[in-house]
């Protein structure tokens, strides 16, 4: 055990800070400080020597220059079961720091703003702060240094019950976690210096994005870092262990960082299908609704109204939709949430619902079912482009989202029969909802409302059979999406045969020819987007 006799304190973040500070006190630990902590401390009656005072030096720079002198890394480096560092250390007149308390300014709030200059982001690059962290966290075996005040509670409890001492097994946890925390430290400066976006390219390379090839060429280092916000029960299997992490900061609203307002715990598929909800519906400017199974929505619609969308959405396929979770991308009112009250209490059980935002009245009346999460995840207006990431063993593949926009001026018509306006404005919404769909994907829409969905199928007829026979009846008349091209006439023979009217797909096959010609065969019309749609 390692009795605490010397502690620097100086953080950024000051919560709980005093809890600690005032049971070092009460044991007659003489503690070392700067800046505003020394003052906080002083505030609080606690007993402290300035940095300063203790070193013979002033801070200087502006006070970039604080705690970078030997009297302080002599003290936290030198080990003291070595003669000749406590011989050199003796004849410097360098004390032992038993303890450090720092954590830093903080380098992702602030390039997190909007409107934050480079200026700014360079003055909240902290350097004494990791490393004295580094160095306490190097000589664990005589110093124990602190980074988060999660940490305080069971320091405080050991510190209570062990006279002031601190076991090695302890201090050497306490160092993985400095590690772990200047690391993640270091990588947000580096992310934000070589992001295309930042300033330092932006204005000091003054690299036009769209004219620079280099400024979109991806990063040839990736580091990832992620905190684990708590352990799930278990992964999408009950005989598979997960845990749940998130970014440090928000990308913006997101199934991750939403705030859940009632029910139980998330699950891992929860959070999966949460996500996949949350991000079809951004995708939509008027009121829509996606209802969601295994990744996949089981119905989809947008209407005038939030209650429509949601109705609209439900009728594409009620069977399908037992167990799933309603994503929504406007607030909830009670008039909303009587109408999914309703459904629930006719056999259609949801598992959770994420929106915006909810009313007070629309709230209550969600959460009577206690268990059923309901999470807000704050206005999709701040939504933007999030680079994305998956892995596979050994590696990880990042690229652009898909957000690639159409309009009917870019539709190319390939038929002898062109859409009508009300089939176009069907066609461009089933384009859009199909790319949310695991393909091959096959999606049937009347007006702004999916009415059969043939999902994840290894090939494309397969996906518009179940697409049309989900539909039944309401095939007739409907319009097609395919998220990739047909490469055979047989998908489009199906599709005439149940009487689809119109068709969008990217076109591209070696077989258009005889794709098209059997769509003219049926009176369908056909539009190419020259844009494909995969999700895999």
């Amino acid at each position: 055990m390692k009795k605490i006799q010397r502690a620097l304190i100086s953080v950024y973040d000051k919560t709980d800070l005093l809890d600690i500070a005032n049971v070092l006190a009460q044991h007659g630990v003489e503690i070392l400080s700067t800046g505003g902590t020394a003052r906080h401390l002083r505030d609080a009656g606690i007993d402290i020597i300035d940095v300063s005072d203790y070193t013979g030096f002033p801070e200087m720079l502006e006070g970039r220059v604080k705690t970078l002198h030997p009297k302080i890394h002599g003290g936290l480096l030198a080990e003291w079961d070595n003669t000749e560092h406590s011989a050199q250390a003796e004849a410097h007149g360098i004390n032992a720091i038993d303890m450090v308390i720092c954590n830093l300014y903080p380098f992702e709030a602030t390039v997190a703003k909007p409107d934050v200059t480079l200026p700014e982001a360079i003055e909240n690059i902290d350097i004494g702060g990791p490393t004295m962290i580094r160095a306490a966290a190097k000589n664990y075996r005589h110093v124990a240094v602190l980074t988060d005040a999660s940490q305080y509670p069971q320091i405080i409890a050991d510190l209570e019950a062990n006279d002031c001492c601190l076991s090695e097994e302890q201090r050497f946890e306490l160092a993985k976690a400095a590690f772990a925390h200047t690391a993640h430290y270091d990588t947000a400066i580096a992310t934000y210096l070589t992001d295309d976006d930042s300033p330092l390219i932006r204005g000091v390379r003054g690299v036009d994005k769209a004219e620079d090839s280099e400024a979109n060429e991806f990063a040839n280092n990736l580091t990832l870092h992620f905190k684990k916000e708590r352990t799930l029960r278990y992964g999408e299997n009950p005989h598979q262990r997960a845990a749940f992490y998130r970014t440090e900061t928000t990308p913006g609203p997101s199934a991750a960082w939403a705030n859940q307002r009632s029910g139980q715990p998330l699950s891992f598929n929860n959070l999966l299908d949460l996500e996949a909800a949350l991000e079809i519906v951004k995708d939509f400017q008027t009121p829509a609704c996606a209802i969601i199974k295994h990744n996949n929505p089981c119905g989809l619609a947008t209407a005038d109204n939030l209650k429509d969308a949601f109705t609209n959405a439900l009728e594409c396929d009620r069977t399908s939709a037992f167990g799933s979770i309603v994503g929504l991308n406007r607030k909830v009112t009670i008039q909303t949430a009587n109408t999914i009250r309703e459904a629930a209490q006719a056999g259609v059980k949801i598992d959770a619902i994420i929106a915006p935002s909810y009313t007070d009245k629309a709230l209550r009346a969600l959460s009577r079912v206690k268990r059923r999460p309901i999470l807000e995840a704050g206005s999709l207006s701040d939504a933007g482009p999030v680079l994305q990431v998956r892995n596979i063993t050994g590696g990880v593949l990042v690229q652009d989202p898909d957000v690639h926009e159409l309009n009917a001026d870019a539709l190319e018509v390939a038929t002898q029969r062109a859409p009508t306006d009300p089939e176009i404005e069907s066609l461009l919404f089933a384009w859009k909802a199909c790319k949310h769909v695991k393909s091959n994907c096959i999606l049937l829409a009347n007006g702004t409302q999916s009415v059969g969905i043939g999902a994840g199928q290894m090939s494309r007829v397969d996906a518009a059979i179940i697409a049309i026979r989900k539909a039944g009846e309401k095939a007739k008349g409907a319009v097609l999406a395919s998220d990739a091209y047909f490469p055979f006439p047989d998908g489009v023979e199906i599709a005439g045969e149940a009487g689809i009217s119109a068709i969008i797909q990217p076109g591209g096959s070696v077989n258009d020819a005889p794709v098209i010609e059997t769509a003219d065969a049926y009176g369908i019309a056909m539009v190419l987007t020259g844009v494909r749609h995969f999700r895999h």
